[in-house]
């Protein structure tokens, strides 16, 4: 039996160990155009910012592949023909496979803005072990830099770009940093704390026009609001898709849609082929669902291991975890808050002269999501709290059950029930 995987991102890597501890002899090949081995992708800017070194950023040992007898590739598949059963490699090889595992991950979303044709040098992403390299490539020859997105690969992008002295604009066409997971409040009070590490950081500002110089590297934008900035690096951070469109090109390509359509078992429309992680597309609730987060990529990946294996899988969403930071300021988000249904009640909370925060969601009296900024929780309490469709009240009453005691201290939790004994009008924001 030859499982091939295409892919080594957490899902497709997970996927081979876990076919590995039930089948001692098949044959597990990983295929992977842009590294020899599996990364840990959310470390990306500690390399930018010399904090680790590439090697530091693969999480396994490189023996572990020889002990498991996972064969790795480092090519791109460019055919799949479901009829024969067969892949083949831009280098001209062809495999046969007995299942298909599909974990392409994502890839950057493509602008469409005015000049992007005429450049050469200067526009980077920051996803891949190749974006590092442009970045780093780039670093010595650019003295501004302009970042365009306000998520999480944005900020990311500009904390290491001012670690390397950049003198850096960070553009976000919405009216707030990241109005999909954050309030108004929350966001303003990472903007100033972004602001106070020398970001330029402006809000309702688009990029219209990328401008560049004879040579073709980049030299500026222009927004829409036709305000020019200068820059010889121009970070384009607008969000991830689906890394599937060379499926769009193959002998025979999976249904899709957004992304690799999939049953809750992650079976593809193709026989014995499976996708799972950020390229895959299921059913949840009734509506499409791409799930691009690490922590699902993860799980998706040993589901689907047990799926190709011969397991019943039932797959549905976990309840929605994640973790950053914001330069100096943790975040932890659990479940549905900006999402949540327009009657739910917000509770919002700001630890006194700090850049702490706690917002919890309640619908229907029970707890459904929680952001929390600027100090450390255990998610696993958190979720079961929601889990548990606990109340408010009692999430309030046991609030320091779910802070870590580590050397990076709790917070007073005072303050918060305060608020709580607070009127409605008061304490929702």
């Amino acid at each position: 039996m030859h499982f091939i995987i295409i892919g080594n991102g957490v899902a497709g890597v997970t996927a081979a160990i876990r076919i590995r501890e039930r089948e001692r002899k098949a044959r597990i090949t990983v295929i992977s155009g842009e590294s020899d081995y599996f990364f840990s992708r959310t470390a990306l800017m500690y390399a930018y910012m010399d904090q680790l070194t590439l090697r530091d950023l693969e999480p396994y040992e490189r023996t572990m592949y020889e002990r498991q007898q996972i064969e790795r590739i480092n090519d791109w598949v460019v055919d799949l023909d479901a009829t024969t059963r067969q892949l083949r490699l831009m280098s001209g090889q062809a495999l046969g496979y007995d299942r298909l595992l599909l974990a392409t991950g994502s890839s950057p979303r493509k602008p469409t803005w005015k000049g992007l044709d005429k450049v050469r040098e200067g526009v980077v992403h920051f996803v891949s072990l190749q974006d590092l390299g442009r970045c780093e490539q780039l670093t010595l020859s650019t003295k501004e830099a302009v970042v365009a997105g306000g998520g999480l690969i944005g900020v990311e992008l500009v904390e290491c770009l001012r670690f390397h002295g950049k003198r850096v604009v960070f553009l976000v066409r919405e009216p707030w940093y990241w109005p999909a997971a954050l309030g108004g409040v929350e966001a303003d009070m990472i903007s100033n704390h972004i602001r106070q590490h020398d970001v330029d950081l402006r809000t309702d500002e688009e990029v219209a026009e990328i401008l560049v110089d004879d040579n073709g590297r980049v030299n500026g934008v222009k927004t829409v609001a036709e305000t020019e900035f200068p820059c010889q690096l121009l970070g384009v951070c607008i969000g991830v898709q689906p890394a599937i469109d060379w499926l769009r090109q193959v002998a025979t390509p999976p249904q899709l849609g957004r992304g690799i359509q999939v049953s809750t078992s992650f079976a593809t429309s193709l026989p014995d082929v499976w996708a799972a992680g950020d390229c895959s597309e299921f059913v949840a609730k009734g509506k499409p669902v791409v799930e691009q987060i690490w922590y699902s990529a993860k799980r998706q990946g040993e589901l689907a291991a047990q799926a190709m294996l011969g397991d019943s899988i039932d797959y549905k969403p976990p309840i929605f975890f994640n973790s950053s930071k914001f330069f100096e300021i943790e975040y932890t988000t659990i479940g549905v808050v900006n999402q949540a249904p327009k009657e739910a009640f917000h509770f919002y909370s700001r630890i006194p002269s700090s850049e702490i925060s706690i917002r919890i969601v309640e619908h229907q009296g029970a707890v459904i999501g929680f952001n929390l900024l600027g100090s450390r929780w255990n998610h696993n309490e958190l979720e079961r709290w929601v889990s548990d469709r606990r109340s408010l009240e009692f999430v309030i009453e046991h609030l320091d059950e779910a802070q870590f005691d580590v050397e990076f201290g709790r917070i007073e939790l005072e303050a918060v029930r305060a608020d709580y004994r607070k009127s409605p009008s008061t304490a929702a924001v």
